[in-house]
């Protein structure tokens, strides 16, 4: 019983990575890396002090805003991975 509770824990473990670094990928896809890196200022903030000054916003909001260009160069990513990207941004 323990093995198949731990082969579970494994397995989503795996997604979530998986989908960590889909949404990195999606973000440097998008453009975000000419600005943004995860632990440093470039250009634009870190995706972490992001993520900081974001928490509690909800996700939608935010990608309304990157989609408008409000405070942000206007984003031309289609909306689903605009919400994968500020998922992942905002889960760090």
């Amino acid at each position: 019983m323990k093995s198949k509770i731990a082969i579970v824990v494994a397995a989503a473990g795996l997604l979530v990575a998986g989908a960590a670094q889909a949404s990195a990928e999606l973000a440097d896809k998008a453009g975000c890396g000419k600005c943004h890196a995860v632990d440093t200022k470039k250009m634009g903030p870190s995706y972490k002090d992001i993520a900081k000054k974001l928490k509690g916003k909800p996700e939608a909001d935010v990608v309304a805003k990157l989609k408008s260009g409000t405070g942000h160069p206007k984003a031309t990513a289609s909306d689903a991975d605009l919400t994968a990207i500020t998922k992942w941004i905002l889960a760090m």
